[in-house]
């Protein structure tokens, strides 16, 4: 019978990606709790476009934090999870773009399911961008 290689061996592994750190979505910039949600619900603004409903409010801090929303009209869990991984890519890929300061709650429509990425990416920054406005 073979055995594999040690823990040691295998820590001591190059990664086969590079820097994921880098990489990730920091949790900091997350919205997690329901009562955040609810008070961007409750007190926020919302603007919306042919794909996306975002709810949003000022936070006060120095970075703006994200969640997302998707129903379950949208598609079973495959589809909704998907979708929640393209949303989180296009705010990490360009969160040098997108305003500080905000809480921002996104719900895609049901037409995001279809759509190729780079439309997403264009109308999700254009809202992003002028949030203040």
């Amino acid at each position: 019978m073979r055995r594999g290689a040690g823990r040691a061996a295998i820590a001591s592994r190059p990664s086969k990606q590079p820097d994921r750190a880098a990489q990730e979505f920091p949790r900091a910039a997350r919205l997690q709790r329901r009562s955040d949600f609810e008070a961007v619900y409750r007190s926020g603004r919302r603007r919306s476009s042919a794909r996306f409903v975002i709810f949003y409010q000022t936070n006060g801090g120095p970075q703006s934090r994200f969640g997302s929303s998707v129903k379950k009209a949208v598609g079973n869990a495959v589809v909704r999870n998907r979708i929640r991984r393209r949303i989180r890519e296009i705010l990490r890929r360009n969160s040098s773009e997108i305003p500080s300061g905000w809480d921002l709650v996104i719900h895609p429509r049901r037409s995001v399911a279809q759509a190729a990425f780079a439309p997403l990416e264009a109308e999700l920054l254009g809202l992003l961008r002028n949030l203040a406005g």
